[in-house]
């Protein structure tokens, strides 16, 4: 119902939001604050674009999908899955998730509200009080309006496909029949949030305003930029007949059907743009020093992720509670609180697998020296001596390390409660079945990236700079083939990761001449270097892979047996995926109200 008043609530100064494109808040009681009330003051217009800030998702909590706008974005790819099956993300790999889903209206909801509010912000910040606000603020708070208003729309077009867009603020009496909004193409929708990051970069500072990270800035618009290029041009949206069908009621065409390999230059062209204007200066790859260069490797691939605001991270979440300590922490029954989680977050065999060995070449290579069966003394680089291991774990890249808590290895944070904590994922093991139904990995391995000693509130990373190394690579590989770039790119993630270049010459692995070899490498070191970072979800929907990648039997080991046996390649669940998957629903809600609202295909 749409009222004739603008509501904030007086102890959270929330804005009424723009719901689903129609609707306002009802009426709430007399003591209010006025739209007046809020830019005569400092602290409520301080407040107001903090309430902006506050739908920036928190992927740190994604056991119970949609708490803090977390997304299914790990369990639902093909990294690995719960063991819950409450999780949204099992739903989705079992592709019995439905238009009416809560969860599906969640994101469309929060989001566009969030777009509203910044709509809001941005119309009336230049009136604001003078006297309590001042120009350089007005000017720098209403960029970051602007670019959170893209960051939005960005993150509602990569889930949904083309969206609304909604460019302006309606007034509280505007008639209903004006707000039942058509979807815009795809293309508009990238134009303009490309249009509005590049709006914002202006009045952006390179620092976060007043110290405080998780502001905006201008290498965070310019970063964003290069993943909604990287978006416009993948296979996906880029002439994909297969989203040939979504046209509007009157027949203008939402996604554009002509494959056009210049937008892979346009995201090349932006990549290259942020690294020349903020690399080294601004962001770097994150070191770590060590004797032991693959001791160094390891901490390094380990601690970037976990060590707040380090000079890598170009945009997180601050100060985010998390679910992940539990889920990524074994349940070592028999050892103190400190280091008993549930570990409930499992890793499949194709990830693990997926991981090169130590020499940088794939276990299935020729010269890799892997070894499927057996045991070897072999000590990890996080461990304090060596133990009896299963090869197939032994003489891997560090990064293999960094992401995968794998049977009978040292546990990360010892205790001085305890003796020593050795995690045994065994039927019989402390954080076996015998144990616990429930709260125990489903596939005999637990994903160990992201692990930290305490649950206490962090950072929620959400784009770091080997990201847009790998997103540069991949956009030259795609419009300039055969470019040294490409593998200069790959060589500065492989260097800092411990593992051989790519190239010629002795101690370098060969990488392949053609495109599609290339396209290969690179896919696969985005698998690895960004695992479990909630990237690979959409990384295999826009190369629209994820028809094999999330179809069929799902391997782990055997949970159910001690000894030997529990070594023994085991499906653990199986996993469907049909041509719809690739975008979500628009909410059946929606549909029904807006009869201009046309619904993804499938769905």
């Amino acid at each position: 119902m749409i009222t004739k008043l603008y509501k904030l609530i007086l102890t959270s100064i929330l804005i009424s939001g723009f719901t689903s494109c129609s609707n306002f808040l009802d009426q709430v009681p007399d003591d209010v604050l006025t739209i007046d009330d809020i830019f005569n003051s400092k602290k409520y217009v301080d407040e107001y674009l903090a309430n902006i800030y506050s739908n920036i998702p928190n992927e740190l909590t994604q056991r119970y999908v949609g708490s803090d706008l977390s997304g299914p974005w790990t369990p639902a790819s093909d990294e690995g899955f719960y063991n819950w099956d409450f999780n949204y993300g099992r739903t989705m790999t079992r592709s019995t998730w439905s238009n009416t889903d809560w969860e599906v209206a969640l994101y469309w909801n929060e989001w566009y509200k969030s777009i509203r509010n910044a709509s809001d912000f941005i119309s009336k910040i230049d009136g604001a009080n003078s006297v309590e606000v001042s120009s350089l603020q007005k000017i720098q708070s209403k960029a970051e309006a602007r670019a959170l208003r893209a960051l939005y729309y960005y993150w509602l077009l990569r889930i949904y496909g083309p969206v609304p867009l909604v460019t302006k603020v309606y007034p509280p009496d505007t008639q209903l029949s004006e707000l039942k909004l058509s979807r815009s193409p795809f293309d508009d929708c990238i134009n303009y949030v490309v249009g509005q990051l590049d709006s914002a970069y202006t009045d952006l500072p390179v620092d976060p305003a007043n110290s405080e990270k998780g502001r905006i800035t201008k290498g965070i618009v310019k970063a964003y930029k290069v993943e909604v290029l990287m978006l416009a041009a993948s296979p996906l949206f880029n002439g994909n007949s297969d989203l040939g069908s979504l046209v509007n009621k009157d027949g203008t065409a939402l996604v554009n059907q002509t494959y056009q390999p210049e937008k892979w230059k346009a995201a090349a062209d932006a990549a290259k743009d942020f690294i020349n204007e903020f690399v080294p200066g601004t962001y770097d790859l994150y070191t770590v020093s060590n004797a032991d260069p693959f001791v160094a490797a390891y901490k390094a691939t380990c601690d970037v992720v976990t060590s707040d605001w380090n000079k890598e991270w170009i945009f997180a979440r601050t100060n985010s509670g998390t679910y992940l300590w539990h889920d990524v922490t074994p349940l070592h029954v028999g050892y103190s609180s400190k280091v008993r989680g549930f570990g409930a977050l499992g890793a499949t065999q194709r990830m693990v697998d997926d991981y090169f060995m130590a020499n940088g070449l794939s276990i299935n290579e020729s010269g890799s020296g892997y070894v499927s069966a057996g045991f070897s003394s072999f000590k990890a680089p996080f461990d304090v001596k060596e133990r009896n291991t299963y090869n197939q774990w032994t003489n891997r890249e560090p990064r293999f390390y960094t992401g995968i808590t794998y049977n009978n290895s040292y546990w990360l944070y010892q205790s001085n409660d305890d003796k020593e904590v050795i995690t045994n994922m065994e039927f019989s093991g402390n954080s076996g079945r015998s144990q616990s139904t429930s709260d125990v990995s489903p596939t005999g391995y637990i994903i160990r990236k992201n692990a930290t000693a305490t649950a206490n509130s962090r950072g929620s990373l959400l784009l770091r700079l080997a990201q847009i190394y790998l997103d540069y690579a991949e956009a030259l590989n795609e419009y300039d083939p055969g470019n040294a770039e490409i593998v200069n790119m790959l060589n500065l993630i492989r260097s800092r990761a411990g593992i051989p270049a790519y190239g010629t010459g002795a101690g370098k692995v060969a990488i392949g001449n053609s495109q599609a070899a290339v396209r290969e490498a690179i896919r696969k070191e985005r698998r690895v270097e960004l695992a479990f970072e909630n990237v690979r979800y959409f990384d295999t929907r826009r190369w629209k892979i994820a028809n094999e990648t999330n179809n069929g039997p799902v391997y782990g080991l055997n949970m159910f047996a001690s000894g030997n046996a529990f070594y023994t390649p085991t499906v653990v669940d199986n996993w469907v995926f049909k041509q719809r998957d690739y975008l979500w629903p628009i909410q059946n809600d929606e549909i029904l109200k807006n009869e201009n609202m046309v619904q993804n295909p499938g769905w």
